[in-house]
């Protein structure tokens, strides 16, 4: 490969990784090309892009953007996948999903909400991670309950009184 086409690359994988707020290390190994060709289509239809790199291509990349990527190096071996995504937990579902059916991908590690998660015993921890719209939606929900609370108390009997009390004095 010409160096003016590795440089096009890295740049391209740089740029990648700098778009995404989040990416997955994954082995995909053994795959064969009917079971890659679905887990491309699951991916593609939970919006995670999916990138099969060489482990040294990868560190020399992560390596010119920033040193938090050094974590990431142990786990660099044997083949490798990348799966970019906006959405820190959609990717760990993706792999739980598709791994329980097939066998693979499996986690190697993780860059998820700046911070780095190393070995397949962290994917239940990083399909447990939130999303910033689930996040939103618990906010909004422990927000109304006091307001629920209160509706419901003016619907009832004690509703009842305090619309009565309420009614006498504006009338005094």
């Amino acid at each position: 490969m010409k160096k003016e086409d590795k440089s096009a690359l890295m740049q391209s994988l740089a740029e990648d990784i700098k778009a995404y707020s989040h990416f997955y290390v994954v082995d995909i190994e053994g795959l064969n090309a009917e079971m890659t060709s679905k887990l491309r289509r699951a991916c593609f239809e939970k919006e995670v892009k999916l990138l099969v790199v060489k482990n040294s291509f990868l560190k020399h990349v992560l390596a010119s953007l920033s040193d938090e990527y050094a974590e990431l190096n142990p786990s660099l071996k044997g083949s490798t996948a990348l799966m970019f995504s906006n959405v820190g937990n959609v990717p760990a579902k993706l792999i739980k999903e598709f791994g329980a059916a097939n066998g693979k991908p499996e986690l190697k590690a993780a860059y998820v909400e700046q911070s780095i998660y190393v070995g397949a015993q962290q994917l239940d921890a990083l399909v447990a991670i939130k999303s910033k719209e689930e996040l939103i939606a618990d906010i909004i929900a422990l927000l109304q309950s006091p307001v629920k609370n209160v509706v419901s108390g003016l619907q009832g009997s004690a509703g009842n009184k305090i619309h009565g009390i309420l009614e006498t004095l504006s009338n005094k």
